[in-house]
């Protein structure tokens, strides 16, 4: 444990996929904290992880025949897979104490690095039962409960990293705004050292030398506010309305301008996603750091077996994935068999339906919601299955869960099953429910393309192609996010549409035109008529995207522009 102490950098994140039975994540911002840390522990970066506990989970997700989403508390216990931390430290919130403690996670990277992940937990029996719930839920309860969570975890994790002695902190990293507090921590601490109780712009420049910010929102609504009201009755601070230039924007406690204020370096998490933020946010210099996935974690079995025997050391340096080029088509065809196979036993024992290894398959794995489109594919289930009669059949397997108050997103589901019913014999499709990162790994690694249809400029980034691409599967994917950096035409797999191409037509017309068109002139053909040359698209997805779109890359990018370590 000593390795906290020696930390040097706090990654903050409200969500951190550490694995699959910890479900202390939603979706891809903590499957990045994941990863990122993970990436930490292999390059041996000095690097402490703080989340929250989230006992209760984020959901366990049911779906009913007609697609009916209903959700369930996904409980864990902390006690049986981390260790609890005696140090305790206090929030006030609303005037009174609420007491914190931790609970400690060891990430292990290859060889003997490692990090440590706190989960900071209120469950303790001196805080009143309302606050013993505060780090139950993610993303639960109302704009309160939410403000109140993030306090825990920023000023709560600032204090918890201080009485576990880590003195050699140089930077607190914010994942995304949730965690924007501990920058109103570190002023504090500042005021307090310098023996006053009034802040001084002094403070706020020495806070703002160790902060980081990394936003992932590329639209305004999706950035947590507060009514001042409601943050002075929570947080009991009168300054953050004498000090509005700092604290609020447009009348309220805005996180993500609170982050951007108290932060020496701010990035986005793809170029595209930067251009977007800095036409969001103009008076604020924010850079691009393109997200990344952690290989070793994504790599399916049978891929990580192939790659230790033809790329030996791909664990420890991600960019050697780009000597794929060399290993032979029958050796990538093999292990995605192996993959494949695996997914669709897994369809067979989830819905009982039979699905064949020979068949192109489809696969769309994401949240559901309005933006992520994932009805493109099925706008028109007749052409699909017209295409899929006269050039091959067609196999597809979706999965993803809607928040439990997004109504639209649960509307999008009960559309896509009940779309099932009008595909002809030659397209079979299955949703399957409560995608996690278990089935992730499955469906990332087993089906033949990866589908990816966002409405521009909503995907920041998105990771998933990513991941399906250090296995060999290619992407056919709206221009949108990290697709611009990591698209090359046929190449490492194709594009929906182009960026210099107007857009016409309502509600996605043209784009499923155009995802329609690459499937039936280019990539069924291709597949089912010229298999090698599917299969050199397949080792250059390995090759060109996974040797770069990794946390390794991207950690590194963090330790030059922003940690300067």
């Amino acid at each position: 444990m000593s390795r906290i102490f020696e930390a040097r950098v706090a990654y903050f994140s409200m969500e951190v996929a550490i694995a699959s039975y910890i479900p202390t994540y939603s979706g891809g911002l903590g499957v990045l904290a994941g990863d990122m840390l993970r990436a930490a522990a292999d390059l041996r970066v000095p690097m402490v992880g703080v989340t929250l506990v989230h006992r209760r989970g984020y959901l366990e997700q049911e779906l009913d025949e007609s697609g009916s989403q209903k959700e369930r508390p996904a409980p864990w216990t902390p006690e049986a897979w981390a260790t609890p931390l005696p140090e305790r430290v206090s929030v006030q919130l609303e005037g009174r104490d609420v007491q914190v403690r931790a609970y400690a996670y060891e990430l292990e990277g290859a060889g003997d690095g490692s990090v440590w992940v706190l989960l900071l937990d209120t469950d303790l029996p001196e805080n009143s039962r309302e606050d013993r719930t505060l780090t139950n839920e993610l993303y639960g309860g109302d704009a309160r409960y939410r403000l109140m969570q993030e306090a825990v975890l920023g000023i709560g994790g600032v204090r918890i990293l201080r009485a576990l002695g880590c003195t050699s902190l140089d930077r607190f990293h914010m994942n995304e705004g949730h965690a924007a507090l501990l920058a109103l921590e570190l002023v504090d601490e500042s005021t307090r050292a310098a023996g006053r109780s009034d802040v001084e712009q002094a403070d706020i420049e020495r806070a703002r030398k160790l902060c980081v910010f990394t936003t992932h929102t590329p639209v305004a609504s999706g950035h947590d506010q507060f009514p001042l009201e409601l943050a002075e009755r929570v947080l009991g601070r009168p300054e953050i309305k004498h000090m509005a230039e700092i604290f609020t924007c447009d009348g309220v406690l805005n996180m993500t301008f609170l982050a951007l204020n108290l932060s020496h370096y701010v990035n986005g998490v793809a170029k595209r996603h930067q251009e977007v933020s800095q036409q969001m946010f103009g008076s604020y210099p924010i850079d691009a750091i393109t997200n990344g996935i952690h290989a070793a974690t994504w790599a399916t079995p049978a891929f990580q077996a192939l790659f230790d025997r033809a790329i030996p050391g791909w664990r420890e340096d991600n960019a050697s994935l780009r000597y794929a080029l060399k290993i032979s088509r029958g050796s990538v065809q093999a292990a995605h068999l192996e993959a494949k196979r695996t997914l669709l036993g897994r369809v067979r024992h989830d819905s009982g339906k039979y699905m064949s290894e020979e068949t192109f398959t489809i696969g769309f794995g994401r949240r559901a919601t309005p933006y992520k489109r994932a009805g493109l594919l099925l706008r028109d289930p007749e052409r699909l299955s017209r295409l899929a009669r006269e050039v091959g059949p067609i196999q597809i397997v979706y999965a993803g869960k809607a928040h439990p108050r997004d109504d639209a997103g649960k509307d999008g589901i009960r559309e896509i099953v009940a779309t099932f019913g009008r595909l002809g014999t030659e397209v079979s499709a299955v949703y399957l429910a409560d995608y996690d990162m278990n089935l992730a790994k499955l469906m990332i690694s087993g089906v033949d393309l990866w589908l990816n249809t966002p409405e521009p400029p909503l995907e920041a980034s998105g990771t998933s192609g990513m991941k399906a691409a250090v296995n060999g599967v290619p992407s056919l994917s709206i221009l949108d996010g990290w697709w611009i950096e990591g698209h090359v035409e046929g190449v490492t797999g194709w594009a929906i549409g182009s960026r210099s191409q107007p857009r016409i037509g309502p509600d996605g017309v043209q784009d499923a035109e155009n995802l329609y068109e690459q499937l039936e002139r280019v990539i069924l053909p291709l597949f089912y008529e010229r298999p090698d040359e599917y299969v050199d698209v397949m080792r250059h997805a390995i090759a060109l995207t996974g040797s770069f779109f990794n946390t390794h890359r991207m950690l590194q990018q963090y330790l030059t522009r922003a940690y300067f370590l």
